[in-house]
């Protein structure tokens, strides 16, 4: 008998990709067989693909694909087969749960050596991966997996969330309203601040934040007169400049959490500024455990919704349409699907 075959985007090195045809992957010991239901691209996939990626960050050939959702469709040995139909989504880090940082419960932080599905690891531009086990995060049995699919990024959100300790009535700022900063703005909403102030220069998408429960939307280039105005400020951007604006907008002893990708080149931060203003800064790259834990809970529970960021959807087989959509600068596009 044949075994049964699925279908995979390929990235076999910078620019060059194929949609193969491949026997379905079988889990190993304390693995599971997921069966995708939507694996969402963003500008780390388009990096991939281009070779804009860190050295030591991507591994070719690679299936790229870190924001999914889908169902347990088997269970390998040493695993529980309850587990099998449950709707879940998974860390993407593999982090070896053993060393002192995973210990320590910041398992965005091992030492074990960088792998990540998608990237160093089979991602989910497919019809099915294996993951493992101790990764999974079960959803509920009537789980929106569209929305699902963002539950990547959301739980980098809560991990900047929890950097920053937001209260109420505070005066917060989000810098950006890509996927990230729309997700940061909902979620920060709930913490029942005194001001919510987006920061985007793209009119659309800065009227978009309004919907997500920002109370103010600024201009980059208007928001000098909003210096030193907020007690927190979560930036999303990852754009050349917007790590040292961040800065700026926070008050004195105010806390700043940067979440976005920068490359090389960018307008570093004043130290003299950081130093007197005594700002309390942190960064965020992927999530933790527990940042995935508080992601899932608040989707599960309604307090997070991310279906309106979604815009389009693709088969596999149009990848390529579907990846230039991704930061090619059309305010009208959201998060972008494969559906395999």
């Amino acid at each position: 008998m044949t075994a049964p075959h699925g279908r995979a985007v390929l990235v076999e090195r910078p620019g060059v990709h194929r949609l193969v045809e491949r026997p379905r992957p079988a889990p190993g010991p304390g693995e599971v067989l997921v069966r995708v239901f939507a694996a969402g691209i963003c500008l780390s996939d388009r990096e991939v693909y281009e070779g804009r990626r860190a050295p030591g960050y991507v591994r070719y050939p690679v299936v790229p694909g870190h924001e999914w959702s889908g169902t347990v469709e088997a269970v390998g040995a040493g695993v529980a087969r309850d587990l099998v139909g449950r709707p879940c989504v998974a860390e993407g880090f593999r982090c070896c749960g053993t060393c002192e940082r995973c210990r320590s419960g910041e398992t965005s932080l091992c030492t074990a050596g960088y792998a990540e599905t998608g990237f160093t690891e089979p991602g989910a531009f497919a019809d099915r991966l294996v993951v493992p086990a101790r990764l999974l995060h079960l959803l509920p049995e009537r789980a929106d997996l569209r929305a699902a699919a963002l539950l990547e990024p959301a739980a980098v959100v809560a991990a900047a969330v929890r950097a920053g300790r937001p209260r109420p009535g505070e005066r917060t700022a989000v810098v950006g309203a890509g996927t990230l900063g729309l997700l940061a703005t909902q979620w920060l909403a709930a913490s029942s601040p005194a001001a919510l102030a987006v920061i985007e220069p793209r009119a659309a998408r800065a009227e978009r934040a309004r919907d997500f429960g920002a109370t103010l939307v600024l201009d980059p280039a208007n928001a000098t007169a909003a210096h030193g105005e907020f007690d927190l400020v979560v930036e999303t951007a990852g754009a050349p400049t917007t790590a040292a604006s961040a800065c700026l907008l926070a008050r004195r002893g105010g806390r700043v959490v940067l979440t976005g990708m920068f490359a090389e080149g960018a307008t570093g931060i004043d130290p003299v500024h950081l130093s007197l203003n005594q700002l309390e800064l942190r960064s965020v790259f992927g999530a933790s455990s527990a940042a995935w834990a508080d992601a899932v809970r608040a989707f599960a529970t309604g307090l997070l919704d991310p279906a309106p960021l979604v815009t389009h959807e693709f088969p596999l087989d149009r990848f390529t349409e579907a990846l230039a959509l991704v930061g090619g600068g059309d305010p009208t596009v959201g998060k972008v699907l494969l559906r395999p």
